[in-house]
């Protein structure tokens, strides 16, 4: 609320003054329009008359400063022509006292809202007072059921009391809504109606018992004077009865007198009005029941229960005293005449109800058909029940005068009244033969069909509320389906919530299985009883079943679309990888997960990613290097970069196998969880380089790669060690620290292991050779020759310590050299060296610079040495020196020195002095060592020579081996020889090797071609992987050679070097 200022009010101020003025005012109003006030309640009433209070108080104190104002305006409103100043200040009088009249206005009206709201309160309780007291009333009423009628018809008419309190509250509600419709009225409103809703519900129910209760009571009111009129009326009959015996038992009647007539017409007459009150004696009896009820547990209602036991009781006398007064008079007259009418019209009579029986054959196949069955039933025997005693008592009279008349002939054309008298007797006895025959058949089948009516009545009633039972839960189960979304339009995350859901769904919609079959059981239970259900009975019960059926298959259905939907866009789904190729090509997984991709275009199928393929035939520029450590290490290059390895660190891999528990090594591991652990992998790449790494293609691609590797039958299975190999061995990191991790991978748990675990190693990552078709010249797959040589490094120890197989893997044994080659490969990627090469002339030369240790100033770059490029005056096997960083000046200054002295050496020199470049093992042959062989080899030639007449102490034998001429050349000869029988010893076993393998894939194709897929069946295309063996310009290997050694120190950075390989002599020969 605004607050009044102070100010002295100048004259040359006026206009500032009274625009301020102006502007509060217009606030002042604007307050009052919007200070709305919830109506009825008193608290925020009281609290605005508060701050109006405020405004009222800043209004009055700053009233003679206003006065002041106005004066001055005044004045000068006089003394001006102007006619805007003076329409302004006549306005801003005028605006003063609307503001004051407002504000006081609305100080009156809140003052008659807290008056009325307090009354509108206190009737408010009154009436929710009242409304609870009818409420528990009126339950007290239905629970007091049993009372008299008239008792609870009092109770209902004090329950209309208190309609004026309502009446008042709602013209009070009224009221402030009218009076109060600019300020919040929502509140009255919702609690008037509330109130007006609770007593209109008490007001109709009362009203309809009330109602209910008046129509009971009419109707025992009719019940109760049909029952007076009716004892009146028995009272009457027996007294005409009892008049009726006395009179027939007075004397012996003559048939044919006056008297006799006039009795017999009176009992036809009292006959014809007790037949008349049958129908109402039927309805009273059957009244009693609702008329006892009605007078509740009073004595009234005992009392009339012993009338009605009473006039039970006086109608059956008068029916049978009105029986015995007929059979007296009939055999007092012509009595065989009126026996044998009374048969005729007996045996009519029972003709027909047994025609009506007849008619309602066969039993109905619906529970109306049969309650009419059934009612006919009952009413059909109460019927027999009546004229039972008639029956009975005139088969006996028959009977009693048949046994005192003559057995008859044949009747005669002319008889005497004898005669008829015996013919009479003769139409009497045949009637009376058909009338008790007639009547047990009817009676007996009425009673089976009586019977047959209420087991299928049974039975149907039965069936009938299953159906309705199991048509109400399937109706919720429906229900439920329909509020199913589309799989189509769920989100990924929530798939596995509603393949629960949906499981749930199924195990409750399961017992409705048991519903369904003892509803079809029930239905087959009315066979034997000769019931066939009806239309609509057979409609609805093949309804229930094929509703039950297209339940259980919406629900089958809908599971199997979200496991399909889980399974190929759920978290352990391989759809984010459908990216890693395009058009035409399409990736599709098989059964066992294995994905194989579709050429749409040439319409065939592969497994290998067309990336991949790519790749691979790529590789093949790479076969005219002509030493094969050098070519297979540059391929791994290729195809870690490639597959973004290189950018992954060692402790980053391990710590991502630990995350993914990847501690059982021998553990199986399937396709989805090696897709798991890649893409975590390559997603922690991702973040570090962005640019670099496409996750779905690396994951997609690596996985491959794995496959071909380890898994190249595509079980779909891959062991957790030779994944963990393969990853590592293609990591960045430090050589001795992948060494380190490649050793704990298979060590025990003292830190150490034995010949069987260190093989496992070296078969794992031999495997990547091979993969490459490179394995031969790394000794083959046979491993056992590289474990031997490992424990005989130290000594045959029983369990190998990393130190020592750190140490071995420093010599680079031949099955694994091309792991150091690839890091120095990948060393001399970024290293320019300040040379130019001899042959093309490149300058400076960039990857390895090779230095001849022969002649000065003679470098030659990696291109012309792999490729077997010479210069003029320079020789293949002259010694050279690999660098793949840039030298010093030490180095330099080194290598003068060596080449210096190599000026002076002899090629003998060198036979005698070979260098490896790495540790040679046992071929795959398991021969012996192949300088051994042939060293024995030429001892043996040497001594059969000798046998044959060389005389002892010759120069041949004194000079020794090097001293013939030819000696060294056979030497070498022997030894090429050795060498090309064992590599075609070694290339038949990798070829029998590979023809096992795709043995392993063709069997495994049949298996995927007899097998029914939602995909296509891939049609194996697997790329060849590298050159063929046999070409002598491609292949190269590392081999013993006397003459060719080269020196390769290696300073390349921390994490890609090894320093066990400075100065490092290997010796190259092309094969």
């Amino acid at each position: 609320v605004p607050s009044a200022v102070q100010m002295t009010v100048a004259p040359t101020d006026l206009n500032e003054t009274a625009t301020e003025l102006a502007d509060w005012l217009v606030l002042i109003t604007q307050m009052l329009k919007s200070n709305i006030v919830t109506v009825g309640d008193t608290e925020e009433i009281r609290t605005t008359m508060g701050r109006l209070q405020v405004t009222k108080s800043d209004l009055e104190q700053r009233h003679p400063q206003l006065e002041d104002i106005f004066t001055l305006a005044q004045n000068i409103k006089n003394k001006t022509s102007n006619l805007d100043v003076r329409t302004s200040i006549t306005e801003k009088c005028i605006q003063w006292d609307s503001t004051q009249h407002g504000v006081e206005a609305r100080l009156r009206q809140l003052d008659h809202m807290i008056g009325h709201s307090e009354q509108w309160e206190g009737q408010r309780q009154e009436v929710t007072a009242l409304i609870g007291h009818n409420e528990g009333r009126f339950q007290y009423l239905l629970q007091q059921s049993r009372d008299p009628l008239t008792k609870q018809l009092a109770f209902l008419q004090d329950l209309g009391r208190g309609q004026a309190t309502v009446a008042a509250f709602n013209e009070l509600s009224s009221h402030l809504l009218r009076e109060y419709s600019a300020d919040d009225t929502r509140r009255i409103k919702e609690i008037t109606d509330k109130h007006n809703a609770a007593w209109n519900t008490i007001n109709n129910r009362a009203s309809d018992r009330q109602a209910q209760l008046d129509c009971e009571l009419k109707s025992l009111q009719a019940s109760l004077r049909e029952l007076e009129a009716f004892l009146k009326w028995l009272q009457e009959a027996e007294t005409t009865v009892n008049v009726l015996a006395d009179a027939s038992q007075r004397e012996e009647l003559s048939q044919d007198s006056p008297h006799v007539k006039q009795l017999r017409g009176q009992l036809e007459d009292i006959q014809a009005e007790i037949d008349a009150h049958n129908d109402i004696y039927k309805s009273v009896d059957g009244n009693k029941s609702k008329m006892v009820k009605a007078l509740g547990s009073s004595e009234e209602a005992v009392f009339l229960q012993h009338r009605l036991d009473d006039m039970n009781q006086r109608w059956s006398d008068l029916k049978a005293k009105s029986a015995n007064i007929r059979a007296h008079l009939e055999a007092s007259a012509e009595r065989w005449s009126r026996l044998l009418g009374l048969l005729e019209e007996l045996w009519r009579w029972i003709c027909i109800k047994d025609e009506e029986l007849a008619k309602q054959m066969p039993i109905g196949g619906d529970v109306p058909t049969l309650l009419q069955q059934q009612n006919h039933c009952t009413a059909l025997r109460s019927e027999l029940k009546e004229r039972e005693h008639l029956v009975i008592s005139t088969l006996d009279q028959a009977r009693m005068f048949l046994a005192d008349q003559p057995i008859e002939g044949p009747g005669e054309p002319h008889l005497t009244p004898e005669e008829k008298a015996r013919g009479v007797a003769r139409a009497i006895r045949k009637q009376t033969g058909e009338v008790r025959e007639r009547w047990e058949r009817l009676k007996g089948h009425m009673g089976g069909w009586q019977s047959q009516v209420e087991r299928a009545l049974e039975r149907l009633q039965e069936l009938q509320s299953s159906m309705d039972q199991l048509d109400l839960r399937l109706t919720q189960a429906e229900d439920a389906k329909a509020t199913w979304q589309p799989v189509g339009d769920l989100l990924i995350d929530s798939l596995q919530d509603h393949i629960e859901k949906t499981m749930a769904f199924k195990e409750e919609i399961a017992p409705l299985r048991q519903d369904v079959r003892v509803v079809n059981e029930l239905s087959a239970e009315l066979t034997p009883l000769d019931v066939q259900l009806s239309s609509t009975a057979s409609r609805q019960l093949d309804q229930l079943n094929m509703r039950w059926k297209l339940l259980q298959v919406a629900v089958e259905d809908r599971l199997k679309l979200l496991q399909e939907a889980h399974r190929d866009f759920g978290p352990s789904s391989q759809h984010f990888l459908s990216t890693s190729v395009q058009l035409p090509w399409q990736r599709a997984v098989s059964q066992n997960k294995v994905p194989y991709y579709i050429n749409h275009q040439t319409q065939t199928t592969c497994w290998d990613h067309p990336k991949m393929t790519e790749l691979y035939q790529s590789l093949a520029d790479l076969n005219n290097v002509r030493f094969s450590a050098y070519r297979t290490a540059m391929k791994i290059r290729r195809l870690q970069k490639a597959l973004c390895l290189d950018l992954l660190d060692l402790s980053v891999a391990q710590t991502t196998f630990e995350q993914h528990k990847l501690t059982n090594n021998t553990q199986l591991l399937s396709v989805p969880d090696v897709i798991n652990c890649l893409t975590s992998i390559y997603d922690g790449l991702e973040q570090e380089h962005k640019d670099l790494v496409n996750v779905p293609l690396c994951v997609d691609m690596c996985l491959n790669w794995l496959l071909n590797v380890y898994d190249t039958g595509r079980s779909g299975k891959i062991r957790v060690l030779s994944m963990k190999i393969g990853l590592l061995s293609l990591s960045k990191g430090h050589l001795e620290e992948k060494y380190k991790y490649l050793f704990s991978q298979v060590a025990s748990a003292g830190d150490t292991c034995d010949q069987r675990q260190l093989g496992l190693l070296l078969h794992d990552a031999i495997q990547i050779p091979r993969q490459l078709g490179e394995v031969a010249a790394f000794g083959g797959s046979n491993i056992e020759p590289s474990v031997r040589s490992c424990f005989q490094h130290v000594t045959n120890k029983v369990e190998l310590e990393p130190r020592q197989f750190i140490d071995w893997m420093r010599l680079e044994p031949q099955s694994m050299v091309w792991l150091p080659v690839l890091h120095r490969v990948a060393a001399s990627e970024t290293a320019k060296h300040q040379a130019k090469c001899n042959i093309c002339k490149e300058c400076p030369i960039v990857g390895f610079r090779y230095r001849s240790l022969k002649h000065f100033n003679y470098d030659v770059c990696q291109s012309c040495f792999f490729s077997g490029r010479t210069a003029k005056g320079h020789k293949l096997n002259y010694p050279m020196v690999e660098y793949c960083t840039p030298t010093t000046s030490g180095e330099d200054m080194r290598d003068f020195t060596k080449v210096l002295k190599n000026k002076f050496r002899s090629k003998k020199y060198f036979a005698k002095h070979p260098r490896l470049g790495y540790l040679p093992v046992q071929t795959v042959l398991e021969g012996d060592n192949m300088e051994t062989t042939l060293q024995r080899e030429y001892e043996q030639l040497k001594e059969q020579h000798g046998q044959r007449g060389t005389p002892t102490g010759s120069n041949w034998e004194s000079e020794g081996p090097s001293s013939h001429p030819d000696e060294a050349d056979l030497l070498a000869e022997a030894k090429l020889l050795r060498q090309h029988k064992g590599r075609l010893e070694a290339r038949m076993h990798i070829l029998e090797e590979h023809n096992k393998q795709l043995e392993s894939q063709l069997h495994r194709l049949r298996q995927l071609l007899h097998q029914v897929t939602s995909h296509t069946v891939p049609q194996i295309h697997h790329p060849s992987l590298a050159a063929p063996l046999n070409n002598k310009n491609c292949s190269s290997t590392l081999r013993l050679h006397p003459n060719h050694s080269i020196t390769i120190p290696s300073r390349g950075p921390a994490s890609l070097s090894s320093p066990s390989i400075n100065n490092f002599l290997i010796c190259l020969c092309p094969v």
